[in-house]
């Protein structure tokens, strides 16, 4: 069974919640006040008796890693070892979105195009969505193919503000 480490910490967007292995993997990061939506995010990953949670005694690697970046040093987060569950199909989604740089974006098309799926862009869409590592794995990087801030799990205004912080750095 995974046993998950749940920390909070204040950051720029509002209390996030990390949640990491026993080997320090960051598996989760979502925002407090989606907290019941990661909930489910971890049930369909793992089942809903695959996995335990517990508050962690200590600040994770992550989470100094996380302050990091919103200090302005947006590479920090790419040395972060990540995991999760997902269908194959999501991690290979997962991973694409790990090599979007930071101060870019990609269209949800473009990005099924990168991944030789070009009619997959709503596909790619879903995945993006079921993504269970905010900002590390930088979903808030995949636009709509007009250049507009499409969904976004923490929300539009969570978007916008990330992109501006990466640009401004």
């Amino acid at each position: 069974m995974l046993q998950l480490f749940l920390e909070r910490m204040p950051s720029p967007v509002g209390e996030i919640i990390l949640g990491t292995d026993d080997k320090g993997v960051l598996r989760v990061l979502d925002f407090a006040d989606y907290e019941p939506r990661m909930r489910r995010l971890l049930q369909r990953q793992y089942g809903a008796k695959d996995f335990s949670l517990a508050n962690a005694v200590k600040p994770s690697r992550a989470a100094s890693v996380l302050g990091a970046y919103f200090e302005g040093d947006l590479k920090a987060i790419e040395r972060l070892k990540t995991a999760n569950g997902g269908t194959q199909f999501q991690r290979k989604v997962w991973a694409a979105l790990r090599s979007i740089p930071a101060r870019s974006t990609v269209s949800y098309g473009a990005l099924a195009a990168r991944l030789g799926l070009p009619r997959a862009a709503r596909a790619v869409g879903l995945a993006n969505g079921a993504n269970p590592i905010a900002i590390v794995v930088p979903c808030h990087r995949v636009i709509g193919a007009n250049g507009a801030l499409t969904g976004y799990g923490g929300g539009i205004a969570r978007k916008r503000w990330l992109l501006a912080h990466e640009a401004g750095h």
